[in-house]
């Protein structure tokens, strides 16, 4: 860590919520490629904004065309990419934003850095699970990125060639391959939240 630096700030997370009349989340949203995370986070966006809550998506392929357009997908870059959206998702919580995340993030040892992040300073992290079958992701496929992998173009990938590690004991389990609408989830998160007087 760099010496000679200080943390500043002149307001605490409480008092910032309350001039910010709202508090903040991260909701992490985590899965293979073509679970269907971005169609959640996007539909979860626009209903948080649409009630009139400060709301901010940050998504996998977004980030890596600034913040993170220096890393590729080694397993040491994806590591990378994930510490830094941790820290960014943290300070936007800490701002009393509700902070979409959209990754794949497929290591543990990743999601439970960024959890750890958050919980240090008491905020709060809800990991949520977009499940679907290797097979069911395959078909859908948007971006041919599964054809690719399987003919050797793309080298790492998640599912394929390089491994995702399942959470445990995510806060949410969607199963995103029985037939529920993107907006169905998106309400099942808000019913969490508003559960657990996040928002």
């Amino acid at each position: 860590m760099a010496s000679n630096i200080t943390w500043h700030s002149n307001l605490t997370h409480e008092e910032r919520s309350k001039f910010r009349k709202q508090s903040g989340v991260t909701i992490w949203l985590t899965g293979l490629s073509a679970s269907g995370k971005s169609t959640i986070a996007c539909a979860l966006e626009q209903t948080l904004l649409a009630r009139g809550l400060n709301s901010y998506r940050l998504d996998g392929d977004n980030v890596r065309f600034g913040l993170n357009k220096d890393l590729g997908f080694s397993e040491e870059d994806r590591n990378e990419n994930i510490r830094r959206i941790s820290e960014v998702a943290k300070l936007f919580t800490d701002s009393c934003c509700v902070t979409l995340t959209s990754f794949i993030s497929p290591y543990k040892k990743d999601r439970n850095f960024a959890r750890d992040l958050h919980e240090k300073d008491n905020l709060p992290f809800v990991e949520v699970y977009v499940d679907v079958p290797i097979e069911v992701a395959e078909k859908r496929d948007p971006k041919g990125l599964y054809k690719k992998a399987r003919t050797g173009e793309i080298k790492e990938f998640t599912g394929i060639s390089a491994p995702y590690e399942a959470p445990e004991k995510p806060e949410i389990h969607l199963k995103n391959y029985e037939g529920n609408s993107a907006e169905e989830s998106a309400q099942k998160i808000i019913d969490y939240l508003a559960e657990k007087k996040y928002i």
